[in-house]
């Protein structure tokens, strides 16, 4: 029971992750890198401020902040100084990794004697594992219902129309460069704050613990799209969400099973190959099935 709960709480702190995946991957349709330097991004700042006596919930909200920098800084490099976007992602990474060292001052920030927002936060008649599954579900839920309603508004629906059909919301008069770095902006936001909470979770920030986090998102998202289907924007949403926790229990039972822990990115790269080639898989045995029954 334990794990169970442990899995599902793992899957809702990463959910906020593969929520800003989504939002650049799906929405934007760009491939975002930065996700690897603003996650550990996130951590440091948090086990910073939490070191130095700030509360919880200033750390996970500085987090936040300085995640959305980062996007900020993408989107220009992206939008204004007309660096291909997947390339500017990878020299955002690569420099918040200097960044995070810089703030962190060593490699790895423990968090031992700290409060955190799962210390602090008391719920009657829940043990540790609960809580953290409680503040996690609240949190998903409340960065959900604001997504939601955000890309629901005509700005949200102006970063939706951009990376859809960016020729013809140009065409309207809304300044698509300004779009893609608010999209930007709000993703890395989301996965800096994933950050925080996971480091909070796990006692420590560290600065190689973004090392692959854009194949877990894009597991969480794919893995969500297959299974719950994307019917609309909210069905996404829960989707991504859903797929997030799968993910996690899926890493758990293979583990389980005695799969080596060093092999476990190796695994999540296939899982996501299988899933992205799993349409055209799909299409080329409806094919076959076609020839062999004439």
């Amino acid at each position: 029971m334990d794990l169970v709960i442990s899995t599902i709480s793992q899957g809702l702190l990463w959910a906020l992750l593969a929520i800003g995946v989504y939002i650049t991957f799906r929405v934007l349709d760009i491939a975002d890198l930065t996700v690897e330097g603003s996650f550990p991004l996130g951590a440091a700042v948090a086990a910073t401020l939490l070191t130095s006596g700030a509360s919880p919930v200033t750390a996970i909200l500085a987090a936040c902040l300085a995640g959305a920098l980062a996007g900020i800084v993408t989107g220009v490099l992206c939008t204004k100084l007309k660096i291909p976007a997947l390339l500017a992602g990878i020299l955002t990474m690569i420099a918040l990794y200097s960044v995070n060292l810089r703030i962190m001052g060593k490699a790895n920030l423990p968090l031992l004697a700290q409060d955190t927002i799962f210390s602090i936060v008391q719920i009657p008649g829940l043990d540790m594992g609960m809580t953290v599954l409680a503040i996690g579900a609240g949190i998903v839920l409340i960065v959900a219902v604001l997504n939601y309603w955000f890309f629901g508004t005509e700005l949200g629906a102006a970063i939706r129309a951009t990376g859809c059909n960016p020729h013809m919301i140009r065409a309207n008069g809304v300044d698509t460069d300004i779009m893609i770095v608010l999209g930007l902006l709000l993703s890395n936001a989301l996965v800096a704050i994933s950050g925080a909470l996971v480091a909070q979770n796990n006692g420590f920030a560290d600065v190689g613990m973004g090392v692959g986090t854009i194949v877990i998102g894009l597991a969480s998202v794919i893995i969500g799209e297959v299974l719950f289907g994307t019917r609309s924007f909210r069905n996404c949403l829960i989707s991504v969400i859903l797929g997030s926790i799968v993910y996690r229990a899926v890493i758990a039972i293979v583990l389980q099973m005695g799969m080596p822990p060093n092999d476990l990115k190796l695994f999540t790269a296939i899982l996501v190959a299988l899933a992205l080639s799993m349409p055209l898989l799909q299409k080329r045995w409806n094919k076959f099935r076609k020839e062999v029954t004439r």
